[in-house]
């Protein structure tokens, strides 16, 4: 006779394997939208939030990092863009603007 045997409501729980954990920080380092991260490895945000946060903060960093980097080459050169770059970050980094008064 076959016992009832009693479940857990719900799904089952997640269990990130070390390639998930990989694809998502690489995935999240080139930018990918965490909506699309979901889609790829069918899970929601809240669980993808919840088992890859250090993968999405580790991309996310290393992203930011690749984008100063170019930014301050950019910044580096000669012309019109460097001079867009270096105002830009003047702007973003020093909080300079060219309508506070001039130190005195």
């Amino acid at each position: 006779m076959m016992e009832n045997q009693k479940r857990a409501p719900g799904r089952p729980p997640h269990i990130p394997s070390p390639t998930d954990r990989r694809v998502v920080e690489l995935l999240a380092a080139e930018g990918v939208p965490q909506l699309q991260l979901c889609r790829i490895l069918g899970i929601s945000q809240k669980t993808l939030r919840a088992h890859f946060r250090a993968e999405l903060n580790r991309g996310a960093s290393g992203l930011e990092a690749a984008l100063v980097h170019r930014l301050n080459a950019l910044a580096g050169g000669k012309g019109a863009i460097a001079l867009r770059a270096i105002i830009f970050i003047l702007k973003a980094r020093f909080g300079w603007s060219p309508y506070l008064p001039p130190p005195r």
